[in-house]
């Protein structure tokens, strides 16, 4: 079975036993024994994952979004609006904050937790409004010398019409450009999803970090699939995720990334602490190394890196 179905099969079975325990009669035999068929199902489902099965726990809906990133790790947070052009895109969210007595620059895709706050900003796929509202935070936190965290979740620039129009192509391009330029620290998280040019549009950074449930990659794998071998069925879609090489210890090993912050089995959503308490350290503890650099070695140094990548 694949991941999902078990999870699927361990919901049912502690709604099995969760009836039983509130039931007046005791059924300690058979709630032992449900008791451990969760578990064995546990220790098995998350042991030697699939690239496919981390693209499943990176895409839950359950899984912590940059708000939450945002209340733990920043202080004073103040999030600006707008791309001074033609609208305030609510799929990317911008702002300052303090972060460890040091002003930051934040920026990241928004995911929802439900339906509605899902429609509300797009799921996650930003148009042009919104990486041009991105790359002009950044322009103005080089203006002021403040450091760049980027949190990118998404499947996807939007691929609609309207983004057309409106530029998508050149937008993401001139976020690209620009960033391998700018003369302040950059780190970029991979949340969950990374997806495309709607990712790479907030990913030129001097550290790249990925949760380690997270994906990032050209396209989804159902794309992939559809592409290069036209199955419309999503019969292949497993076998393009493992093709595709997207998982964070994929690049980790290709040394497109610099760092996986490990999360629980099952993934943040199990139990999220940890997994902030170490980005909170890393980024810390990156940022005070970067900022010791010139200017002049933090931009040749970047340009160094992708010119690695792209080797």
């Amino acid at each position: 079975m694949s991941l999902a179905e078990n999870e699927l099969k361990i919901l049912e079975l502690e709604h099995d036993l969760e009836s039983l325990r509130q039931e007046k009669q005791a059924h300690p035999h058979q709630m032992k024994d449900l008791e451990l068929q969760i578990q064995k199902l546990k220790n098995s489902s998350y042991q030697n994952l699939s690239a496919y099965d981390h693209v499943y726990i990176a895409r839950k809906q359950s899984r912590a979004h940059i708000k939450d990133y945002i209340d733990f790790l920043f202080d004073d947070f103040v999030e600006l609006h707008g791309d001074r052009v033609y609208k305030d895109d609510r799929s990317m969210l911008g702002g300052i904050a303090m972060f460890q007595n040091m002003p930051v620059t934040v920026i990241g895709h928004v995911k929802g937790e439900n339906l509605e706050k899902n429609i509300d900003c797009n799921f996650g796929m930003s148009s042009p409004e919104g990486y041009r509202k991105a790359l002009r935070l950044m322009k103005q936190a080089e203006k002021f010398h403040r450091p760049i965290i980027t949190f990118i979740d998404t499947p996807g620039a939007y691929p609609g019409l309207n983004a057309e129009k409106h530029g998508i192509g050149e937008a993401i391009a001139k976020n690209l450009m620009e960033m391998s330029l700018l003369k302040v620290p950059i780190i970029a998280v991979v949340l969950g999803e990374g997806g495309s040019g709607g990712a790479l549009a907030l990913s030129v950074a001097d550290k790249i970090v990925m949760l380690e449930n997270s994906v990032y990659s050209i396209l989804s794998p159902e794309g992939f699939s559809s592409i290069l071998w036209k199955d419309t069925e999503g019969k292949r879609v497993k076998e393009a995720a493992e093709l595709m090489k997207m998982t964070a210890q994929d690049l980790y090993d290709m040394k497109i990334i610099d760092k996986i912050i490990k999360e629980p089995r099952g993934g943040i959503d199990k139990d999220s602490i940890g997994v902030l308490y170490d980005l909170k350290n890393y980024l810390y503890e990156t940022l005070i190394q970067l900022k010791k650099e010139s200017t002049k070695a933090i931009v040749q140094k970047r340009y160094q890196k992708y010119r690695e990548i792209g080797n």
